[in-house]
């Protein structure tokens, strides 16, 4: 008689925990029965989605029925003029993540290490873990630092051997919004040996304003084992649509598409991509609106007691002296969702997003009830 056997996963696959999202609207409402919600838990745009996209999606007269262009060649076009490189240097993605999904199974495995920085994006860890290889975590600047809880490149470099074959950083960084000035950047891609991939992660580069816009066609030409990633789910506001890409050499870029999958980007996407990147006045008004509402935001919360870590994001981190776990769900009862860090070691601290001016001020009005003050 055949004996029963227990599929196994390897190694990594144990030890991962599944992603969890900012919470649903849907899902506190079924919860708790309430009717009037906000959520600040996701870093999307309050302003909504790209007006152009939407007139796009509104006009679309394609066929369903059809898959979509594998290549896409439009957006690829686009996309190259737009950064001043080679359309065979992009590699499309369902979301960023998928590029970095994609990295991940091109050059990590067994035997392999990424190196990442504490308190950096759940993914990274993740799509490592995911293909067996190993997480070597670096522990961020302390909060006395210039850039509290920042990546510390120099301790990054250092943990980087023969076995790395990653290293993923975020500017600006998701949880905690804290960046990495062109010259640092420069100056570590310099030092990085050219058998380690490094992964920039701009998700949120739209909304930085501190500095120059970084180098990324002078950086790609330069550096031929970087890979750039970019998402429409930020500033475009086409979460839903997922769609995002990857920026490297073309040699890189063609190791990423032998893993792909076929039509891992859908028809309705490209073509809402396509319009988006043209919306200019969209996106000025949203890092305008985004970098007075922040700075109101973070002044505000400071007055509270409750000081901010430094972004260049379209959200905030503050601590809350305290378990932030209990103030989260307090603000839950209250209607209002945010961002618990505990998972990233930030336990006293919650994430934001910056709302519109009404969404801020329903925040701070339910967080002072919840703190009472």
């Amino acid at each position: 008689m055949p004996q029963d056997i227990t599929p196994q996963p390897h190694a990594g696959i144990t030890q991962l925990h599944t992603y969890v999202p900012g919470k649903p609207i849907e899902d506190l409402k079924r919860e708790l029965g309430l009717e009037h919600i906000i959520k600040l838990a996701s870093n999307e745009n309050p302003l909504g989605t790209s007006p152009a996209a939407q007139a796009a999606l509104s006009r679309f007269d394609g066929a369903l029925y059809r898959y979509p262009d594998g290549a896409g060649y439009d957006i690829k076009q686009r996309l190259a003029a737009e950064h001043g490189v080679d359309p065979t240097q992009i590699t499309l993605g369902n979301g960023s993540d998928d590029v970095l999904e994609l990295t991940a199974r091109v050059f990590l495995g067994p035997g392999r290490n990424a190196v990442i920085s504490q308190h950096a994006f759940a993914v990274y860890p993740i799509v490592t873990q995911a293909v067996n290889g190993e997480v070597r975590e670096v522990a961020a600047l302390d909060a006395a630092a210039e850039m509290p809880y920042g990546h510390d490149l120099a301790a990054m470099r250092e943990a980087i051997d023969e076995n790395t074959g990653v290293v993923f950083m975020a500017s600006p960084n998701n949880p905690t919004g804290t960046w990495l000035s062109n010259a640092a950047l420069t100056a570590f891609l310099e030092s990085v040996p050219p058998h380690v991939v490094v992964v920039l992660d701009q998700a949120y580069i739209e909304y930085q304003t501190i500095e120059a816009a970084p180098p990324v066609a002078a950086w790609l030409a330069r550096f031929p084992n970087l890979i750039v990633t970019r998402t429409f789910s930020k500033i475009y506001g086409m979460a839903a649509l997922r769609f995002g890409y990857g920026l490297a050499s073309s040699t890189i870029t063609d190791y990423l598409n032998r893993v792909r999958a076929p039509f891992n980007v859908n028809t309705l996407a490209m073509h809402c991509a396509l319009a988006a990147l043209d919306d200019t006045d969209f996106i000025t008004h949203s890092v305008t609106s985004n970098t007075a509402e922040r700075d109101a935001l973070a002044r505000e919360l400071a007055a509270r007691g409750l000081p901010c870590l430094p972004s260049q994001a379209n959200f905030l981190t503050f601590d809350t002296g305290g378990d932030a776990r209990e103030t989260y769900e307090a603000m839950l009862r209250a209607g209002v969702i945010v961002r618990p860090l505990a998972g990233y070691g930030l336990a006293q601290h919650l994430r934001v997003t910056v709302g519109s001016a009404e969404d801020n001020a329903v925040f701070l009005a339910a967080l002072d009830r919840v703190l009472d003050r």
